[in-house]
């Protein structure tokens, strides 16, 4: 038997603290709770976490900013939780690397689906040696979760970044649309306004294009979805 996966939930509310907890405990995680952004990483400081359920709203250090400073120093899954009815907060979240986020009051069945989502590309990031395909300059390990540039420097790529790469190198020359996207990276359901996938287009595209403003990998067919230009090669 595998061990546990270990979330921290970062929430200052105590009664959503402990929903938050006891649905990942009965899903068979292991869970350390905080009530801010200090008790989190005193928590990290001793026991690495797998995934962090994070609210925006918190005291003193907001969930967005420990987004900032978690993505600069670790790959970390990370699902905002949030009672903002606010576009603008979801996206900035996701701009600047969090995996997913799900907005109060949540369906515990759809916050399971996002948490497991998450925790599965974590574990194919580890599940095989180095696979090697080339496309541009570039290679790419989708099993290792590594990419390394033309120059022969490694680029971090977060899980979801990650994850949509893959599906487009595996359909290289292919229009994806903007659902099928989403449902190849997080397994859901897209809808009318659901920007995740923009987003995190230009997410990549500042990582791997020499002009993200005038793209030539990834390339926007408009009206349709993302087309993966370059051949890809093992």
């Amino acid at each position: 038997m595998t061990d546990p996966y270990h979330i921290v939930v970062v929430e200052d509310d105590a009664v959503t603290r402990t929903k938050l907890a006891g649905y990942a405990q009965a899903a068979g995680h292991r869970v350390s709770e905080a009530e801010d952004g200090e008790r989190m990483w005193r928590i990290l400081e001793r026991d690495a976490a797998d995934l962090i359920l994070l609210d925006i709203n918190l005291p003193r250090e907001d969930g967005l900013d420990l987004t900032r400073k978690l993505r600069a120093q670790s790959n970390v899954g990370i699902i905002l939780v949030t009672v903002r009815d606010d576009d603008v907060d979801r996206i900035l979240g996701l701009e600047i690397g969090a995996d997913d986020y799900i907005t109060k009051p949540f369906n515990p069945r759809e916050l399971l689906a996002r948490v497991k989502s998450v925790l599965r590309r974590a574990k194919e990031g580890t599940r095989e040696p180095f696979s090697g395909r080339r496309f541009a300059g570039w290679e790419f390990s989708s099993a290792a979760r590594k990419l390394v540039s033309p120059e022969g420097e490694t680029v971090q790529l977060t899980r979801a970044e990650h994850e949509l790469l893959a599906a487009l190198v595996d359909h290289p020359g292919q229009v994806l649309s903007r659902e099928r996207l989403l449902a190849l990276i997080t397994h859901r359901s897209w809808e009318p306004g659901d920007r995740t996938i923009d987003v995190l287009v230009r997410r990549l595209r500042r990582k791997i294009e020499q002009n993200p403003k005038n793209p030539e990998i990834i390339v926007t067919a408009h009206g349709e979805g993302y087309l993966f230009t370059p051949a890809v090669t093992t």
